[in-house]
């Protein structure tokens, strides 16, 4: 009798072990090797039944957030989060509520959902909860050294101050006219145009809108913020150095950021060539004296810390490795979104052209340029961003890396009257806004693209949006100025608290000018909207994801 009959149960409990033991002699002195190998190969359905067993048998501390329920060891619920983290997160929600924690390829991460959770960790201490720690060994390899999340908190804090000089409003205004003029130059231009490029108002072409919006927003971003050197210097050799840079910026880099792999290699080998292309740049300024360009760099270069001491040059350099790299992927992933569902949705398309036309009419029946405050006061056109950024947050998940124990506030999930969840040191903490931006106990139709739910002055919306501007509410200061704290509001696209991304207005600048560009030429269509692709760092959409276009007729 096998030992898989014995397990199914056919026999008698009392008769179980001893025909097992029976076999298992006569087979030893036959092959000890083969018995070996037969415990090889079982070995791994063992640990997974033990490592199910244990969950079920060892009782959790009244203090301890639920765990989700896994049965792979170590790699824990990675597959689930990583292929769908918002269906991750709903589906645990319903069944362990705002507080669970979950197996993260070794990792403890503990999740706090909606407001209440956001609150609790975006804006919670970073002497507890750290930043820094969590992120330094995805970010370093690529940002470089003394700067961003290789720098204690206090330091980054200032270093955001200095680029904040950079994003003044009057350098905002110069902005505009550069960004239009470089959609415009590349879709005149661009191979992926050449329907366009014919003047053909009958003919449809395509397009994929990945592709064009990554190309746009780094040429867009070194034309404004990174300054007229490396806008020039944007050949072969430097988009070889960004693509190798780019690399090591994915979640296998996040998980594992040191393995002895070939694009590890070139990452670090990038990292030292674009750094040394930088400071030539500030060398050469240094050496013929500034020449007062509106753009980062120049702003940098003035900047000394509180104890006195000015920026060093690699510092500069590598807070523009950090600008470029960051804000290009954010961007081009808003503007990807924007567009796609724009091209879904051909009213709202043509409502924004007419806008437009509204506004920047001319009696000859063309489009004038923009100015930076008449970017500001379009009110489509601000609502179709709101809406996109609600729907696909560039970052669907924050984490943060416990340094002391940390009781989670009572009034977001207790397990009692007397008690309260406690996370450890040395776990991880997890927010998401993704998750409160799209709560159907939140938001109406949560997944329904709507630009026109922003215009209603009671709506969740409006004041979702007025609790994290909170423009006459208190501010905090950081130590890059006084914002807005806006860790209690369901809507939080550029998080949230200390961490709040300090380039939020150029953001809206920039994704605005783009798309108020392309829809002012082309008309554009698609038949659906993609699912997300959540293998990245930053959610891209899924291919294809090709939008059709056709030049407009006065264009």
């Amino acid at each position: 009798m096998s030992f898989t009959a014995h397990m199914n149960g056919t026999l008698p409990f009392q008769d179980l072990w001893s025909p097992y033991f029976t076999e298992v002699q006569a087979y030893l002195p036959q092959s000890k090797s083969r018995l070996a190998l037969l415990l090889l190969v079982n070995a791994p359905i063992v640990v997974i039944l033990i490592n199910a067993l244990l969950q079920v048998i060892i009782p959790r501390k009244a203090s301890d957030p639920p765990v989700i329920f896994h049965w792979l060891p170590i790699i824990g619920s990675a597959i689930s989060y990583g292929n769908d983290p918002l269906n991750f997160f709903f589906a645990c929600r319903e069944k362990y509520g705002d507080v669970f924690t979950f197996i993260l390829l070794g990792r403890k991460v503990t999740v706090a959902l909606g407001p209440k959770g956001n609150n609790f960790i975006l804006g919670g201490k970073s002497t507890v909860l750290n930043a820094e720690d969590a992120y330094t060994h995805l970010t370093t390899p690529i940002f470089g050294k003394d700067v961003v999340y290789d720098v204690p908190n206090d330091v980054f804090m200032e270093q955001k101050r200095f680029v904040k000089v950079g994003l003044s409003s009057d350098n905002f205004r110069t902005y505009v006219g550069m960004i239009e003029e470089e959609v415009e130059d590349f879709i005149s231009h661009d191979p992926s145009f050449s329907v366009y490029q014919a003047n053909d108002i009958n003919e449809w072409g395509s397009f994929d809108v990945q592709k064009v919006l990554q190309e746009i927003t780094i040429l867009t971003a070194s034309r404004t913020l990174q300054g007229k050197e490396v806008r020039e210097g944007l050949d072969k050799s430097f988009s070889g150095l960004y693509n190798d840079l780019d690399a090591g910026f994915t979640p296998l880099n996040f998980l594992f950021p040191n393995l002895p792999l070939p694009s590890y290699r070139r990452r670090d080998k990038a990292h030292i060539k674009m750094s040394q292309f930088y400071v030539d740049i500030i060398k050469k300024r240094r050496e013929n004296g500034h020449h007062g360009d509106p753009d980062m760099i120049e702003a940098l270069m003035n900047q000394s810390y509180r104890n006195g001491k000015p920026l060093r040059d690699h510092e500069i350099a590598h807070i523009m490795i950090a600008l470029l790299m960051a804000g290009q992927h954010t961007s081009s992933s808003s503007g990807s979104w924007t567009l796609l569902h724009l091209a879904a949705n051909p009213e709202i398309a043509e409502a924004l052209y007419q806008e437009q036309v509204k506004n920047f009419g001319t009696p000859d029946g063309k489009l004038r340029s923009m100015t930076y405050e008449e970017l500001r006061e379009l009110p489509l056109m601000d609502a179709v961003i709101r809406e996109t950024l609600r729907m696909h947050p560039p970052i669907h998940s924050i984490m943060r890396k416990v340094r002391d124990d940390v009781a989670i506030p009572p009034t977001l999930s207790a397990p009692s009257e007397d008690s309260t969840y406690v996370i450890p040191k040395g776990h991880y903490v997890l927010a998401s806004p993704a998750v409160s931006q799209t709560d159907p106990r939140v938001w109406r139709d949560a997944l329904k693209w709507d630009p026109y739910r922003w215009s209603d002055p009671e709506g969740v919306a409006a004041q979702a949006f007025a609790t994290y501007a909170d423009e006459n509410g208190e501010k905090i200061d950081y130590g890059f100025g006084a914002v807005s704290k806006g860790t209690e509001s369901p809507y939080q696209p550029f998080g949230a608290g200390k961490h709040r991304c300090i380039g939020e207005q150029f953001a809206y600048l920039q994704l605005g000018t783009i798309v108020a560009t392309v829809i002012r030429h082309m008309e554009i269509r698609i038949d659906s909207v993609p699912e997300h692709n959540y293998h990245t760092m930053i959610t891209m959409p899924k291919t294809p994801r090709n939008i059709s276009y056709r030049r407009r007729k006065f264009d």
